[in-house]
């Protein structure tokens, strides 16, 4: 296969198994979303999604939110891990937001990735999935799967996004990074993979990777 057929090979399938794309962190808008993301770091979603309606229930808007302490946040959100700087981050992007864009999420990579404990990646999140602008998110499945499709060399996930966004057609970039991320939940994993599920790997996977697979396969 050509590059350009394994391309359309991916977009193909992941349109076949997910004509509907779950957004994976529940949110009502961009701010609860921000504030989500923020959780999602080193945490699955299923717990962020556990955690966000006791803190919302208390706070979903910058100006309640501000109302409590760094303290009394880091208490609630403390399951999601990386407490202490996570409820830093919340309250004090939370008073950026009044400050400086009357409450509301600006729309901008520029305006986010200012925010505190805000990174690119975070910001690629909203803008394409609060605002629908064109990005393209990298988190540890999109990277690991673009690397085992040979898409990319998978030095860092700086790279991988650049691959992709090279690659795959800027009207497809929303849609396919979640639908990546699904895919690499529950078709190849980093740990427990079945490669004869992993329809994708299967067909176009880097040729180093299939080895090793075979290799440990035989093993156990």
């Amino acid at each position: 296969m050509t590059k350009q057929e394994k391309v359309d090979f991916v977009i193909n399938t992941l349109n076949e198994l997910y004509p509907e794309i779950p957004i994976p962190l529940d949110h009502k808008d961009p701010y609860t979303l921000l504030v989500a993301v923020l959780l999602s770091a080193q945490c699955t979603d299923v717990r962020v999604n556990q955690i966000t309606p006791l803190l919302f229930a208390k706070a979903d808007n910058p100006y309640d939110m501000i109302k409590m302490s760094v303290e009394e946040i880091k208490e609630i959100i403390r399951p999601c891990g990386l407490s202490p700087m996570k409820s830093k981050g919340i309250h004090g992007l939370s008073h950026i937001l009044i400050d400086k864009h009357n409450g509301e999420v600006p729309e901008s990579f520029e305006a986010l990735e200012a925010l505190p404990a805000v990174g690119h990646k975070t910001a690629s999140v909203v803008m394409s999935q609060a605002f629908g602008v064109p990005a393209f998110p990298v988190d540890t499945h999109i990277h690991r799967l673009m690397y085992r499709w040979n898409l990319t060399n998978g030095k860092n996930v700086a790279q991988t996004e650049k691959d992709a966004k090279r690659l795959f057609p800027k009207e497809t970039w929303n849609d396919l990074h979640l639908q990546i991320i699904w895919y690499g939940r529950e078709y190849s994993p980093a740990r427990g993979w079945d490669l004869d599920k992993d329809i994708i790997t299967k067909t176009i996977g880097r040729s180093t990777v299939l080895k090793e697979y075979e290799k440990l396969k035989k093993k156990n």
